[in-house]
């Protein structure tokens, strides 16, 4: 069966999938439908509808009627559905398909995508998102692998996406992406910890302006807003990435001590946010009154707890 090249459904209607469901269909070169589990809730699907009107993308209500005629599937979920998602795929695709997986989970994670999505004859490309979305897009740098790279990378290169051929073997590139999330994510953790202990002693300015001199070719002010607005407003799903990445050393055969301590700080900050939704959409040059909030829900914690001992 022949597959139309011009059609791309999307899976996932998330961040990843909504930015690049509508430059794709900006380019005027492809046609995309997108699937989101989420579409079930009464309340999301209206809004998602509406998102994807306004930007020309088609709905679908399940994963089978989105794949339906596309030849590239792409899979934009969450760490934590990444392999579900791959195991139904394996029922619906057919030979001829090419099913791409955006999501940022282990090497392991993705070698077992890929054996659930090829029982179906379709063929598996990964896919390692190596920049945040913001300010990019499509145009985000990515690195594939997998043996139908190349025909993706030909398929989608005149839209202006920005792909890199890897290798063939299936993990690589998922290794190359998890180890550098190890050290972006840690920054955010950093930044987070430090600078929320430095404000509640009453010392950032002073720890900021040391850095300053220490690591002059940094603009330390904007680094740390930048850092923490990207925990304040994705820290869940960045620490399930985390935790992935915690797999990824762990398969090296390396205890994963710090991976799995930035995980378990981002979950922290993310707590919080969940107790302050409006924290989500803080902007980042606000960073010193949205620590100050966290530290005022983290106090109110403590007193929660103290009296739930007491009792």
């Amino acid at each position: 069966m022949s597959f139309d090249s011009r059609k791309i459904a999307i899976i996932g209607f998330g961040e990843v999938g909504t930015r690049f469901s509508k430059e794709l269909v900006a380019t005027g070169l492809k046609d995309v439908t997108v699937f989101d589990i989420l579409l079930s809730d009464p309340v999301v699907r209206q809004r998602m509808a509406a998102t994807a009107k306004a930007n020309g993308v088609s709905i679908a209500y399940s994963a089978v009627e989105a794949a339906r005629d596309a030849k590239i599937i792409f899979s934009a979920v969450t760490a934590t559905s990444a392999y579900d998602v791959a195991i139904q795929a394996g029922g619906y695709l057919q030979p001829g398909q090419i099913f791409v997986d955006l999501n940022s989970v282990s090497p392991s994670t993705k070698r077992k995508d890929a054996v659930a999505v090829e029982k179906s004859g379709a063929a598996y490309v990964e896919a390692a998102v190596m920049s945040p979305i913001q300010p990019y897009g499509i145009k985000v740098p990515i690195t594939l692998g997998g043996r139908a790279s190349a025909e993706v990378k030909e398929l989608l290169g005149a839209t202006g996406m920005k792909l890199t051929v890897g290798v063939d073997e299936i993990g690589r590139a998922s290794a190359l992406k998890m180890c550098r999330s190890v050290m972006v994510k840690g920054f955010e953790a950093l930044a987070a910890e430090c600078l929320l202990a430095a404000r509640l002693y009453g010392v950032e300015e002073e720890v900021l302006e040391s850095l300053q001199r220490s690591y002059p070719g940094l603009n330390w002010e904007e680094f740390a807003g930048y850092k923490i607005g990207r925990l304040l407003e994705h820290g869940r799903r960045r620490a399930a990435e985390m935790r992935e990445s915690a797999e990824t050393v762990a398969e090296a055969g390396i205890t994963p001590v710090m991976t799995s301590a930035i995980a378990e700080r981002i979950d922290w900050v993310a707590d919080c946010v969940d107790q302050f939704p409006a924290l989500r959409h803080a902007p980042d040059a606000e960073w010193r009154k949205s620590l100050d909030q966290i530290a005022a829900i983290h106090q109110l914690q403590k007193m929660c707890d103290a009296k739930e001992a007491a009792e």
